[in-house]
């Protein structure tokens, strides 16, 4: 009963592919199920959404083998959305990197002040490489940047509707011992999972 069709839009995906990406850029039939929710999601569309248990209100974790097309993929449906709805990628090593010039500001610049200037609708984030960056050091103190950001994207949701992405290469278990379960938990609240096959192939190559 979806208004959309899905046939057409993967071929969509494929030809948008192949402009950025490569010229044989595929999506094979492992990745059909996954593309099929992210084309769900961008598109707002409720039917398809609810048959594949996704929540138009909280934000795309997207985890599997390096590779397999993540940040490709995103990169690409994202531009499906409506731009209220379309996410800002950034890699959380850069942002790592930023905390050098801006300091604690970089919390509030995805966090607090992470919101359109005219319309004061927030901001959606995509952070890249989850669980890749490095501490920060803080006068002399090792602080861990993305959970902070995290924990105040988190309150962000429940205050003012903050949708944030991620995505990851590594499991559930990785990024618990490195953001701690205070976090997960949280994350369980922000975030659609969305899993590649452990087998999806390189689209590298």
């Amino acid at each position: 009963m979806s208004p959309f069709d899905y046939c057409y839009l993967l071929k969509q995906v494929e030809e948008k592919g192949r402009d950025l990406y490569r010229h044989d850029f595929t999506i094979d039939d492992i990745d059909r199920p996954v593309v099929t929710k992210l084309i769900a999601y961008f598109l707002r569309d409720g039917q398809v959404a609810a048959k594949e248990k996704i929540d138009l209100h909280k934000g795309l974790f997207l985890t599997g083998p390096i590779g397999c097309g993540k940040t490709a993929l995103m990169r690409i449906l994202s531009k499906f959305s409506l731009p209220d709805h379309r996410p800002f990628l950034r890699s959380s090593s850069e942002v790592s990197l930023e905390f050098a010039d801006l300091g604690t500001d970089v919390i509030l610049k995805y966090s607090k002040r992470a919101f359109n200037p005219y319309r004061r609708l927030p901001l959606v984030h995509c952070f890249d490489d989850l669980g890749n960056e490095s501490l920060v050091n803080y006068w002399g103190n090792k602080i861990n940047l993305m959970a902070e950001i995290l924990f105040s994207r988190y309150n962000l949701m429940h205050s003012h509707g903050m949708i944030t992405h991620a995505i990851t290469q590594l499991n559930v278990a990785e990024l618990e011992a490195i953001y701690g379960n205070s976090l997960r938990s949280r994350m369980r609240e922000m975030f659609n999972l969305i899993v590649f096959q452990p087998d999806s192939g390189d689209k590298r190559k």
